[in-house]
């Protein structure tokens, strides 16, 4: 149901964003992987079958310069915008609030909640203005949002997303374009890789699954609410937690 409709992956270099640009591509999709390193972006492309039917974008989403300079990328090369887009590029600086500093802080906020604001801007400005419609987006939260130690800087940003998503989905839906939330537990990716043995035990014992979540299940729903098939669904946060 994404079959040859342009998206746009941020965060495309690694991870969640790395699985779902391979399931994008896979169903039909021309995928543009987007990353703040360049080289992450083009090795996902490359491990795509037909690999010129999709665009590698060094993209830095808390740059509003950037991100239009991006859109216009796209735009020149599949001559549409993204249908499609997923928010999925973050950043963590962990620290106890009296530790962090302000730039720590400010960081976190910049990639994963400005970053999703000014791309989802961008993108659907660029959509209305081709006169396009039936447009969805996915913002990816967390289940930290929901206070973690060490996080308030991240944690305050995924609420955000989760946040915005709600108040996109109501602004937007009247050019047809659908905005929704997934918020992932702890997913085996290199940002949960950093977390020390202990830590990761102890989330283990409080997942009622056991284990930890991986890029390609949390992949899956992402792509389900980038379809056709999520037609009815705006607005809605979808946990991808193993039971957190």
């Amino acid at each position: 149901m994404v079959a040859n409709k342009i998206a746009l992956v941020t965060g495309g270099g690694n991870g969640i964003g790395r699985a779902l640009c391979r399931l994008l591509a896979r169903n039909g999709a021309r995928v543009v992987a987007a990353d703040r390193v360049s080289t992450s972006a083009q090795e996902t492309v490359n491990s795509l079958s037909n690999p010129r039917s999709h665009l590698a974008l060094e993209l830095d989403v808390s740059d509003k310069s950037s991100v239009e300079t991006g859109i216009k990328c796209i735009i020149e090369t599949f001559k549409a915008p993204p249908s499609l887009v997923a928010n999925v590029a973050g950043i963590t600086r962990d620290f106890p609030i009296l530790q962090m500093d302000e730039r720590a802080f400010t960081d976190v906020i910049d990639v994963n909640l400005k970053g999703t604001f000014l791309v989802t801007q961008a993108a659907v400005k660029a959509l209305v203005e081709h006169g396009g419609k039936d447009g969805a987006i996915v913002n990816v939260s967390s289940i930290s949002s929901k206070g973690n130690y060490g996080q308030a800087n991240y944690s305050a940003s995924k609420a955000g997303v989760e946040a915005f998503t709600r108040t996109a989905a109501i602004e937007l839906a009247k050019l047809g374009v659908r905005v929704n939330c997934v918020m992932p537990g702890f997913t085996r990716t290199a940002m949960v890789e950093t977390v020390p043995e202990k830590v990761k035990q102890q989330i283990l014992m409080i997942t009622p699954l056991k284990r930890f979540g991986q890029p390609e299940e949390v992949a899956e729903v992402i792509a389900f609410l980038l379809s056709d098939k999520s037609s009815f669904m705006t607005g809605a946060s979808v946990k991808v937690t193993g039971g957190m």
